[in-house]
């Protein structure tokens, strides 16, 4: 049996950012990473297509938790201790400058996510982090104060574990049987799959929406994506994240309603169509965009309203013009299914988040035995969230260990 004084499962943004922490914190500590795959770090590689979304330009605590529909409470107090300004900080000092963009988004300034990886390994060869692949966790129990693993035919002991194994069933498993209560997880950020002739030939257009599923009562707004399977961009991913639970439970088949211009409804829509036929009535209905929508978006809206490419506004009768103001404001679609966003899988569930305790990120049913990242029942919408859970996570709970 193989001795460490600290033994991370998961070689992952969370287990990495902790291991650091622990030797930085105490170099005098033996430090073991453990992945089960060939490589390590694959979800920072792909994240933010292959840049790398660190982080979110947010430094208001109490804003920043609204960004987690689950662990939004649980999180208040440890980015009080650590959060974006601290990462900021935190890969500045080890040579990794970050740039914001105009949604807030936080990436190396290189635009690559490698520029992270290659920090973090840096890290570990400087601090004698040993980092070993291809090792899958089997069990761990607690024995006389110390902590044995058994990865295939290994064993190890250490005095104290973190597990960041992020959505692992067999791991999660595996914690159910010592003990701790699982919530079972679900998709958290997914795009919409819609077929519908309003929008089959308009992938790739962009534009601001309100989206709303009065069946779940949930909202949301922000840049909607059109593509080819359906619905996709931030607006589509918050209601994702917000409506995981019940959009599972509806099995992902629902109706959803846009509104192409927000901050307008209906009524007032409607009203603005009739003086629009008053001062265009000889103009072709179908030939000028109004609103600032794309053209190929009001070609679409106005023919689904019932009313021909040569049509004038002064020929639009009163249902046409009804038929038009709820295309605009109130288009109703049908999701059949989802898609995973790009190549970033996020769930909900994880361990209960009552069996933790967020000063140190300790099980309170084992002692030293410690967690960060998606194993937990958090997670947020996109944009840099989960990982600045993960850091924080990592972070305090690196802090406790060492």
């Amino acid at each position: 049996m193989e001795y460490f004084d600290r033994i991370i499962v998961g070689g992952g943004a969370a287990g990495f950012f902790t291991a650091i922490n622990i030797a930085e914190n105490n170099r005098s500590l033996k430090v073991l990473i453990l992945e089960r795959g060939k490589e390590v770090l694959n979800k920072v590689r792909i994240s933010g297509g292959g840049r790398c979304n660190v982080t979110h330009a947010e430094f208001i605590p109490a804003e920043l938790v609204r960004k987690y529909p689950r662990g939004s409470k649980e999180l208040r107090g440890p980015f009080h201790k650590f959060m974006t300004g601290d990462t900021i900080g935190w890969f500045e000092d080890r040579g990794v400058s970050l740039k914001t963009e105009d949604d807030g988004r936080m990436f190396p300034v290189t635009d690559s996510s490698e520029t992270i990886i290659e920090c973090f390994r840096k890290q570990c060869d400087n601090l004698k982090i040993e980092v070993r692949t291809g090792e899958s966790l089997k069990s761990f129990s607690s024995e006389d104060d110390y902590w044995k693993i058994e990865v295939g035919s290994k064993e190890y002991s250490c005095e104290k574990l973190m597990l960041a194994t992020g959505s692992n069933s067999k791991i999660w498993n595996l914690l159910k049987n010592s003990g701790h209560s699982i919530v079972d997880a679900v998709p958290s950020l997914f795009t919409f799959n819609i077929e519908d002739d309003r929008i089959k030939d308009l992938p790739g257009i962009a534009l601001d929406a309100e989206v709303e599923i009065p069946g779940a009562k949930l909202s949301s707004d922000g840049p909607l994506l059109i593509t080819h399977w359906g619905f996709s961009g931030p607006a589509i991913l918050k209601l994702s994240a917000w409506g995981a639970r019940a959009l599972n439970e509806l099995q992902y088949k629902f109706s959803i309603k846009v509104n192409w211009i927000p901050g307008e409804n209906e009524l007032s829509i409607i009203e603005t169509l009739k003086d629009l036929k008053q001062e265009h009535s000889k103009q072709q209905v179908y030939k000028r965009a109004q609103f600032d929508l794309p053209k190929r978006l009001w070609h679409s809206l106005v023919l689904a309203s019932g009313i021909s490419q040569d049509s004038k506004w002064a020929d639009l009768n009163k249902q046409q013009l009804s038929n038009l103001g709820a295309q605009l404001t109130a288009a109703e679609f049908n999701v059949n299914g989802k898609s995973t966003f790009k190549e970033e899988f996020v769930t909900a569930g994880g361990i209960d988040l009552k069996e933790v305790d967020f000063q140190t990120f300790e099980s309170k049913l084992h002692p030293n035995l410690y967690f960060a990242g998606e194993i937990l029942n958090i997670d947020a919408i996109t944009g840099g969230f989960n990982f600045q859970n993960a850091w924080t996570g990592g972070f305090l709970a690196a802090k406790a260990m060492s």
